[in-house]
């Protein structure tokens, strides 16, 4: 965002629509630090906007871009490329996500103009997070990054290149390398992305009797299905719902599931087994009961599943005379008349179904828009509710944290957990901090949306370095050095100042200043999530 003096005459035009902006003189306001709140300006309400948002989504700053035509189709997941490598520090790339880049190195030039020539992935790059540690002088590739479609390209006059791309598909990087022209190479395999999980529908659905639980245990205790049929014939769908059922369940649901199914038969058959008297029998279903509902391994998640088990089971020990439960001729009045209902009672999931709504990746987007729409409020993510796996990677992006949290939410694995980390992260996130001191320089409701991409966004300036920004109306802590300039502004309409942190003196960001005094909001802040610290409690 520096001046920029040897920027070419021609490139001047590329913000001509700034310049009809700037017929009035320039008013900047001065930064109040006699405020009692620590040094913050007063600001309009940041309901009160007219400034066109779709400018910054647009980033109009590059000048007349030139789209590409291309659509790159979707990799399949597991395949395996090599594709030039963008490592940008203090940027995390989310699928769907605008990343505008200036080419200006050598190697980095020569990188792209050899993707849009390239066979097997055209117009595709890839871009991992770059972790620096500049006490040792060391540089570290993250393990997991996105690959981006070039698709508006301008070449200017002094060899430099303007570029935007839109992230496409998570990888995971294999391995890289630096080739003989200097470009970074890496050998990448696109991530086979999980769908969104579903509650399975017989959770809420109709509920199983103990006979379709585990007809094998069973069945040389209830009737025939025959001698039950002309007094349940209401029960046909009873035959195939189990196997719908687990069809729902994932590999680790399944097997809970049935070691519930399992600990029931070994209930029942313990009582088939029993030749002790009824009071006998009584104490030791009370003593088994007890015991399922204690049970570390199952926990109190079903601790009323169990129950319904235990007190259905107990009531044919109590229903037996002798404590042999072999003549089913003597109960079949008992249990298609008395008790057979308590068996309905008994869910057909192991668990029960708030527990699957947990992990519902509808649910949980349902919430999670709900949530953004409180505390950010624009734009709308109903639209995405339907799609959970692109709104995660759309909060994921957008949200105001640190770019190691995001990066961590880059590399989570399936829709319904990268989902509950994000509901956390907004549930929690409450203060924005200077990284390096830790001084407190706004809260999420002084969050302000300038872009119609939502509060944080990635611009670049005239050197071709790559900031993610997080826009706010109000801010504390930090001071203003520097002129007021409106070159190569990301706002149109606004001239920037650099602000640094009061404390520690490391630049945070930018002040924005209305150039017309009919322009709202008048000011606001604009702030590195490079500089933001992980602590936002």
């Amino acid at each position: 965002m520096e001046d920029d003096d040897a920027i070419p005459e021609a490139e001047r035009h590329q913000i001509a629509h700034i310049r009809e902006l700037e017929f009035e003189e320039l008013e900047v306001e001065e930064v109040d630090d006699s405020s009692d709140d620590g040094g913050s300006a007063s600001f309009a309400s940041p309901t009160n906007v007219t400034f066109n948002t779709s400018l910054a989504s647009l980033h109009t700053y590059l000048g007349e871009v030139e789209d590409t035509h291309r659509r790159l189709a979707f990799l399949d997941g597991g395949a395996i490329l090599t594709i030039p490598l963008f490592h940008l520090e203090g940027v995390v790339l989310f699928p769907e996500a605008t990343l505008p880049l200036r080419i200006v190195q050598p190697n980095f030039l020569t990188a792209v103009e050899r993707t849009l020539t390239q066979v097997d992935a055209p117009y595709i790059i890839g871009v991992v997070h770059l972790y620096s540690d500049l006490g040792n002088r060391r540089f570290r590739f993250a393990t997991v990054g996105t690959t981006a479609e070039i698709r508006q390209t301008r070449f200017l006059e002094n060899g430099y290149l303007n570029v935007v791309t839109r992230g496409q598909q998570r990888f995971r990087l294999r391995r890289h390398w630096i080739d003989a022209e200097g470009v970074h190479c890496g050998e990448v395999q696109i991530i086979q992305e999980d769908l969104p999980l579903r509650t399975p529908r017989d959770v809420v659905g109709k509920l199983l009797p103990l006979s379709n639980l585990s007809s094998q245990c069973l069945s040389h205790m209830l009737p025939s299905a025959g001698s039950l049929r002309g007094q349940d014939s209401d029960n046909d769908w009873d035959s195939n719902s189990e196997k719908s059922f687990e069809v729902e369940l994932s590999k680790a649901e399944r097997a809970v599931h049935q070691s519930a199914v399992d600990s029931c038969c070994d209930i029942i058959d313990e009582l088939q087994s029993s030749d002790n008297d009824n009071a006998e029998s009584d104490s030791e279903m009370r003593s088994t009961r007890t015991h399922l509902s204690d049970t570390d391994s199952i926990g109190p998640v079903h601790s009323d599943h169990e129950k319904k088990i235990g007190n259905a089971v107990l009531e044919i020990g109590k229903g037996s005379t002798s404590g042999n439960l072999s003549d089913i001729r003597g109960q079949k009045r008992y249990w298609t008349n008395q008790h057979l209902s308590q068996f309905r009672k008994v869910p057909r999931a192991f668990w029960p179904p708030w527990v699957y709504g947990m992990y519902d990746s509808y649910s949980l987007a349902q919430k999670a828009a709900e949530m953004w729409k409180q505390i950010v409020g624009a734009p709308s993510l109903e639209g995405f509710v339907k799609k959970p796996d692109l709104l995660s990677f759309y909060v994921a992006g957008k949200i105001p944290v640190s770019e190691a949290t995001r990066q961590e939410l880059l590399e989570i694995d399936g829709v319904s957990y990268r989902l509950r980390r994000e509901i956390n992260l907004l549930e929690s996130f409450d203060l924005i901090r200077c990284r390096n001191c830790r001084t407190v320089i706004a809260r999420r409701s002084d969050m302000l949306v300038m872009s119609t991409e939502g509060p944080l966004g990635a611009y670049v300036n005239p050197h071709g370095y790559v900031h993610q920004i997080v826009t706010l109306y109000k801010a504390n802590g930090l001071a203003l050095i520097g002129r007021a300039s409106t070159e190569y502004s990301w706002f149109p309409g606004y001239a920037w100042t650099i602000a640094d942190c009061a404390s520690c003196e490391i630049q945070m960001g930018w002040f924005f200043t209305a150039t017309k005094k009919q322009l709202k909001p008048q000011s606001f802040w604009a702030i590195r999530s490079s500089e933001v610290a992980d602590d936002m409690h």
